[in-house]
């Protein structure tokens, strides 16, 4: 049995919010798909649906995981793409069988297999990061600029200079530390 599954939420994309399950890269690395339940979760935000995951499916999405945000940082910086990460991505976009449909309201939706649907969804991902890291679509590739964090995003801000994954937690964190930062200068000079 097949089900149709709405594409991801409009303005979020999908492959750098793939890459955010892993955040504070450079600080204390936090999984936020510990579990193959976990991702069957995340999974189901994103419209793509599944109904189980083995450990070695979470494995599979973990390595396309690394795999795009290897290959958006360095598309990010200008540098040449990783050949593992391109392999990896390929591959998974090739293993799936999930079918873009278009529906009488004229909208994209994701038809995964019933068969194998952690692979059909992951498909779906690396197709996504497919088409950002290769620029077909409008935007650009950034890196957070949370020392801690680094994490990839898809920049589609008017001007093209969003400097936070996230504002409401990479954006204020920095935000707060220069607050009090200033604080403490304040107080030191009015000694």
């Amino acid at each position: 049995m097949c089900a149709a599954f709405p594409d991801f939420r409009l303005g979020s994309v999908l492959s750098t919010s793939f890459t955010g399950t892993l955040s504070e890269r450079h600080g204390d690395a936090v999984e936020r798909i510990p579990t193959p339940h976990r991702l069957v979760d995340w999974l189901a935000v994103y419209g793509l649906a599944v109904d189980s995951c083995t450990p070695a499916q979470l494995d599979l999405a973990r390595e396309l995981r690394e795999a795009i945000h290897a290959a958006a940082t360095a598309a990010a910086t200008h540098g040449s793409l990783p050949a593992t990460a391109v392999r990896v991505i390929n591959d998974r976009s090739a293993r799936g069988r999930a079918t873009a449909v278009l529906t009488p309201d004229g909208e994209r939706r994701w038809r995964l297999g019933s068969a194998s649907g952690v692979e059909d969804a992951l498909s779906v991902i690396a197709a996504d990061g497919i088409s950002v890291i290769a620029g077909e679509r409008d935007g650009r590739l950034a890196l957070c600029a949370s020392p801690t964090c680094r994490a990839a995003f898809f920049d589609t801000s008017r001007s093209r200079t969003r400097r936070w994954c996230d504002m409401n937690t990479c954006g204020n964190r920095q935000k707060k530390a220069r607050f009090q930062a200033n604080r403490r200068k304040d107080a030191d000079s009015a000694e």
